[in-house]
């Protein structure tokens, strides 16, 4: 009989070291906030190997897209020109599926490689051990999804990333960083020795951006992501203490701002206005639902409607039943109105001058905040340049609705006729616009 040891052709560097010693020692969560170029994705990778013979079962390593995951990890190629899945070797691999990213190991155990934009497709599935690369450009409800399941079946994950500024990513250092039943290490060059200080210099001269150069290397949270659209007017509402908790105040009508999705998720803002201030006091979203769920969902919430601000697209007629979704609603009592049609870019730039005005409850539209810090400009890798216009994730959604707000909100000021909207204080009466 063969026998092959594990990991397999990895020997960690020093600074490695203490992590792996960490997990071997109990600890089933960590976060590895290393510098690009530190070996994260190596160390997990063959902490994964080996894990799957130790305990059989499912282990998923996540990436932000499919793509990204079949680029860095199922073709990726080291330095010195070994594979990245060779550390699976093959003695002990049963089959490999090039199109699911999938190998089935000979004791059972399944490794698979999944982009959290697909986490649909591994619903129903219980994952044993898991590793969000990346973590910091993921869509958080990845790990929202995962956790309970890791929680029951007493699994283990690892986030490896970089900084991509004051989002999730920060958020879930510090919290680890505080956290005893947490491993977090902070990696820069400086306790490394990968890269030297002359290196860092050449990048400059070659024009990287200082920015950048602090992020990549230095693990800053200063710096936005690339390409954010509003990381400044996040980090000003930051700073002004406007992400807080903003409760419902009873004695203000609430408007709705929406992103209509057919086969994608569709996502409902609330807002309540009062003088110059634009409280945004609710967030949902989900997918798979049509309005009537919506409509039953918003009958449900306390709050009294004044306006339904939708997109200028729900007045296109739909071929199956010859009725645009503005008439399906409006049957059911809801009146929307919509937003007038501007480019994209004018959208964006009405809601940098909104978000000024605005305060963002911290808790109930968390995935509001995160949409809003991580929403970026799509980038051309072969030219190297940034597009002007936006990268489509899972922050589309949200941002979307907002700007239909921040289109749609002036138009809705137009006066209204008295026996549609009355709201007064000490009183329950008003109208509702369903």
């Amino acid at each position: 009989m063969i026998q092959v040891s594990l990991p397999y052709n990895f020997t960690p560097r020093d600074y490695q070291i203490d992590a792996l010693k960490a997990l071997d020692n109990g600890l089933k969560r960590g976060v590895l906030l290393w510098h690009r170029r530190a070996g994260k994705d190596k160390v997990c990778i063959n902490y994964t190997a080996r894990e799957t013979q130790k305990r059989v079962g499912v282990y998923y390593y996540f990436l932000p897209t499919y793509q990204q995951a079949k680029k860095i990890i199922w073709d990726g190629i080291d330095a010195n020109g070994f594979k990245f899945l060779d550390h699976f070797p093959k003695e002990i691999i049963n089959s490999v599926n090039n199109t699911e990213m999938k190998i089935r190991l000979k004791n059972g155990s399944l490794f698979q490689l999944i982009g959290s934009d697909n986490i649909d497709s591994i619903v129903g599935t219980n994952p044993v051990g898991c590793v969000f690369s990346e973590y910091a450009i993921q869509d958080p409800q990845g790990w929202d999804y995962i956790r309970p399941i890791l929680r029951e079946n007493k699994g283990w994950v690892l986030f490896p990333y970089t900084p991509r500024g004051k989002n999730h990513g920060y958020d879930m250092f510090y919290m680890a960083k505080n956290n005893p039943d947490w491993y977090c290490s902070r990696l820069t060059i400086e306790d490394t020795g990968v890269m030297s200080h002359k290196d860092i210099d050449e990048e400059r001269r070659a024009g990287m951006d200082e920015e950048l150069i602090q992020q990549e290397f230095y693990c800053s949270f200063k710096s936005p992501l690339q390409g954010s659209y509003y990381s400044k007017q996040m980090d000003e509402a930051d700073d002004d203490t406007r992400i807080k908790e903003v409760p419902y105040d009873p004695d203000l009508p609430v408007d709705t701002w929406w992103d209509l999705g057919i086969g994608d998720s569709t996502v409902i803002i609330f807002v309540q206005e009062h003088y110059n201030e634009i409280r945004i006091i609710d967030y949902y979203e989900t997918s798979g639902e049509g309005l009537p769920y919506y409509v039953k969902f918003l009958r449900e919430k306390p709050y009294v409607y004044r306006h339904h601000i939708a997109p200028h697209d729900i007045s296109v007629k739909e071929l199956g039943t010859g009725k645009s979704r503005i008439e399906t609603a409006r049957q059911l009592g809801i009146n929307f109105e919509v937003a007038r049609k501007l480019s994209i870019e004018d959208g964006i730039n009405a809601v940098r001058s909104m978000l000024k005005q605005c305060w963002i409850d911290k808790t109930k539209c968390q995935r509001l905040i995160e949409a809003l810090r991580h929403y970026h400009k799509e980038y051309d890798s072969l030219n190297k340049v940034w597009k002007q216009k936006p990268h489509h994730d899972w922050s589309s959604h949200p941002c979307d609705a907002l700007r239909t707000g921040a289109v749609g909100r002036k138009r809705a000021k137009i006066p209204m006729k008295k026996d549609r909207y009355e709201i007064k204080k000490g009183t329950k009466r008003a109208w509702m616009a369903m």
